[in-house]
């Protein structure tokens, strides 16, 4: 006999459970840095043998309670589904791994899943300050079980906004960097602090009002960007397209703001 389909709810409780999982390898092992074996990955792009240890938890906490689904994981893990059984859960078990690497307190874990119709359920928990950020489609977004949404800003001069620099996208850079001044002679002030997704978290919850980014990977957006869309904010690739999980490139903030910001990168990506 079939079990019932899972609830939204049920797909939130596992991507917690998932990042809680990969969190709890984080926490065990950061300040190791003398002690971490570092791999390249690409330029300025870096791997340790705690990324595969969290990865290991986080889909293994997946596939425990949804053996039959697909899974993309930034350090190569995958599922023996060739059908996903219509869903696919995307991973991060450690953004900001340059400044896990140095001390730096800077990073997360990152689990969300998506069906047919998009990004459905998501966590990212952040161990050094034991918080953590969920949403399911339709359920809003939370952060330690407390409601939370995107700030009020509507306007960039009233706006504290948080990028990432193009590591990976060095072949942009002249545009990113037009968008870059456009946006320090506008807004209120700029922060980067080197985690995607805690970047977007801080949007949910409205301690940055905007961000931007290109280059980045689906891992590094997609439970941010849930977690956006369910405060009240809206996402869109730097054009003010819907394919930003597949570009790499992303603008989030609440729905006026966005549009302020959409204009700036229009102006810088779009010739």
């Amino acid at each position: 006999m079939n079990s019932p389909p899972a609830s939204p709810a049920e797909f939130q409780r596992v991507a917690v459970e998932a990042a809680l999982a990969a969190g709890a390898v984080l926490r065990s092992r950061f300040r190791e840095t003398g002690r971490l074996r570092v791999e390249t990955k690409g330029l300025h792009d870096f791997v340790t043998e705690v990324d595969r240890e969290a990865e290991a938890a986080a889909v293994g906490t997946i596939l425990a309670r949804f053996p039959g689904h697909a899974i993309l994981a930034e350090e190569g893990s995958a599922s023996n589904s060739t059908s996903g059984e219509g869903f696919r859960w995307i991973v991060d078990p450690l953004d900001g791994t340059t400044n896990f690497i140095h001390g730096v307190p800077v990073f997360c874990a990152s689990v969300a899943v998506e069906d047919g119709e998009g990004l459905l359920a998501g966590a990212i928990h952040d161990p050094f300050h034991d918080e953590t950020f969920e949403a399911w489609r339709g359920g809003g977004a939370r952060l330690d079980g407390r409601r939370i949404s995107c700030s009020a800003p509507a306007i960039l001069d009233e706006a504290l906004i948080a990028t990432g620099f193009p590591f990976r996208e060095l072949r942009r850079l002249d545009r990113y960097l037009v968008s870059f001044e456009a946006f320090v002679r506008t807004t209120a002030g700029i922060r980067r602090a080197g985690s995607a997704a805690l970047d977007l978290a801080f949007v949910a919850c409205g301690r940055y009002d905007g961000f931007w980014e290109i280059g980045l990977s689906p891992w590094d957006m997609a439970a941010g960007a849930l977690l956006v869309r369910e405060a009240g904010g809206t996402v869109t690739d730097v054009l003010g397209g819907a394919g930003f999980l597949g570009s790499g490139d992303i603008v989030a903030a609440n729905a006026p703001l966005h549009e302020s910001m959409l204009r700036v990168t229009r102006d810088a990506f779009g010739g």
